[in-house]
This record gives structure tokens, sequence and C-alpha cells, in this order.
């Protein structure tokens, strides 16, 4: 899956690498979230930059806030899914990253690594997106990522990963003006083995209100120490019932 991402990439050079008109000026972001605005390339008469809510609306639905949070899109059923068989097909775009983050399940729990890729280029993540128009007339543009199995590799911290288009593919992948998905299929999958690098990073991530450079950076032995789950102290209660433990200690 892809929750959290970066965007770190000077406005300029992401311009150049996507090829969009428009000249934004925008900050690094370190823990994009999702329901916030994310910049999107679409292509219509030439490439185009927009900001667009990260989390998918279809256009049939009455009230957003009873709707559940489409952030993902899964390549394997894009096509049929009800919410997301019309965006496919005509609302192809591009999200801009240079990275994204990923929890691995551990006994202790879930622990979070940044990916990127091994050469260190910009990502443009596979979307599909759609404008809700609410009852008054209010639009919202709005935007899913697309996700396919994990490589062998990447599979080791989760099943799932984004599926990053080609710049080779960028022109393919937006052109929409068939009407129709099966051609870019092939093009919805995960990297290849050893495309991407990753390392274990500081749980400061979890923390949205947390967005600065030193997130992705590797995890030191003393964060890692400091993130280790302390055991439990025993109620008084249960202190008091040790005494029947035979010298075993409480149970935690």
């Amino acid at each position: 899956m892809c929750g959290r991402f970066v965007i770190t990439s000077p406005p300029e050079a992401l311009r150049q690498f996507f090829g969009y008109f428009e000249q934004p000026n925008f900050p690094p972001r370190f823990n994009v979230a999702p329901t916030q605005p994310i910049p999107v390339v679409i292509s219509h008469e030439g490439r185009h930059f927009r900001l667009m809510r990260w989390g998918f609306w279809p256009a049939w639905v009455k009230d957003p806030r009873k709707f559940t949070l489409l952030i993902n899109a899964r390549a394997e059923t894009v096509k049929e899914k009800p919410a997301f068989k019309n965006a496919i097909r005509r609302r192809r775009c591009l999200i801009p990253a240079d990275g994204y983050y990923e929890w691995q399940s551990t006994e202790s729990g879930k622990r979070p690594y940044f990916i990127q890729r091994r050469d260190g280029a910009p990502l443009g993540f596979a979307g599909v997106a759609e404008t809700w128009i609410g009852p008054n007339g209010e639009e919202v543009d709005t935007v899913a990522i697309v996700t396919a199995p994990a490589s062998a590799d990447l599979a080791a911290l989760h099943s799932r990963v984004p599926v990053a288009i080609s710049p080779r593919d960028f022109e393919f992948w937006l052109d929409c003006r068939s009407d129709e998905a099966d051609s870019v299929t092939p093009l919805m999958r995960g990297p290849e083995v050893g495309e991407f690098v990753w390392h274990e990073i500081s749980s400061r991530v979890n923390h949205v209100a947390n967005d600065d450079a030193q997130l992705i950076l590797p995890i030191t032995d003393e964060q890692r120490e400091a993130e280790r789950p302390k055991p439990k102290k025993a109620s008084a209660r249960k202190t008091a019932s040790a005494d029947f433990d035979e010298g075993q200690g409480s149970l935690f």
C-alpha cells in the first residue's frame, strides 16, 4: 500500500522531470498524509500541475463524510471497481514523489522504513482522479494512488507497493483519449527486484505533525533504544499476588 510519502526535489527539478507547463513553488514535504492536498500531473492539451485531495471521492458519492477513505486503488481490480472504473479509463494521472514510507510488522510492533529508488531519481506514482461535485455546486479534485503486489525483496516490508510509472511511459499512461484501460494494464506493476532501496527510520514519522528532513534519516542506535517498547509496570494488586509466584516475578 502507500499511506505516506515525501516530496523533496526542488519545484523546478520536478517541473522538468514531469514536463508540466505551470511553475509552482512549494516547500519540501517529508510526511505527506491522506486528506492533504498533493501535487498531481494531468494531461489536457499538454501536461499540467494541479493540487488534489489525497482521498478519492467517486462522482456518485452523496455525502463524503460517510464515505470510506480511499487512498489506494488495487491494480488487479481498478478496472472493475465501481469507484475507479471510470477514472482509470478517463482520468489517469501522475503523483510526483521522491520516496515513501512503509511499516514492517515485527514481534515488538510495527517499524517504519523509508523507501526510494536506488538511483535517487524522482517517482511518478500512478494515480486515478475524480472531480466530486457537491449539492451546492462545489468542486473537489480527488485522487488515489494505484498499488500492486510487491516484488520479492520489497515484500519483506509489505505485500503491496505503489505503482511507479517509468518516465518513458508518462505520456502513454496520461493519454486517456482512447477511453479504455486495457492498454495500460502492463504498466500497473511493482518495481523490479533491486530497483528500490530502503532503511529503517525513527517512529517520529508516525505523527503527521512531524514534517522535517530528520524523518528520512536512518535510525541511530540511541533512537532505536529510546523507541524500544518498555515493559509495563505491574499494578500494586498484581505485585501483591506475586508472593504466590514462587519467585518467578509478575506477569507483564
